[in-house]
């Protein structure tokens, strides 16, 4: 087995949140989006952890027993389609509706709710930094087939805007002696 071949099976856990809330939510209304605010406290189904997880390109949110580890529900993130995986709703910052799949073609919408917006905004910012980080690895596997391009112009050159301590220090001088 190669380096390469180890490196792949790495997961790395991106969030852990020790308590969400998971519910069972109705029909979407309309096509604008979920309300929080329809659900219904008796409409909670389960409590537990959430993990999101990165490997490679792929991305999971995982409902998981605190204490046993077992999985309650998955939510599988595609690269840059996140937009039909998780979705806000229209009414609060902490609330969103996960699409879960067992795994054979068939799926549910389930509301997810965080007990801090601090959470929802570190699992929102979670989801943010993997979609940033599967575009970098693109644009470096792509990059790297140009690599040998001479046309190729750099159009954010890297530009040292800070002053040299000894040209401030030259004008530094220069003022006391006028001021003198």
């Amino acid at each position: 087995m190669s380096f390469e071949e180890d490196e792949e099976s790495f997961e790395h856990t991106l969030l852990v949140v020790r308590e969400v809330s998971v519910f069972k939510i109705p029909p979407r209304p309309t096509s604008g989006g979920y309300k929080c605010g329809e659900w219904l406290q008796s409409d909670k189904i389960w409590t537990g952890r959430l993990r999101v997880v990165s490997c490679k390109e792929r991305c999971e949110i995982r409902l998981e027993d605190p204490n046993s580890a077992e999985l309650f529900a998955a939510c599988f993130v595609p690269p840059g389609q996140r937009e039909s995986s998780v979705e806000s709703v229209l009414d609060s910052s902490r609330y969103f509706v996960l699409k879960i799949e067992d795994g054979r073609g068939k799926h549910a919408f389930i509301g997810l709710g965080f007990n801090e917006r601090n959470e929802a905004f570190d699992f929102n910012v979670a989801l943010s930094d993997h979609e940033k980080y599967v575009k970098r690895e693109h644009e470096k596997e792509v990059g790297d087939g140009e690599a040998g391009d001479d046309n190729h112009i750099d159009i954010h050159p890297a530009v040292n805007h800070r002053l040299k301590v000894f040209d401030f220090l030259n004008l530094l001088f220069n003022c006391l002696e006028r001021i003198i």
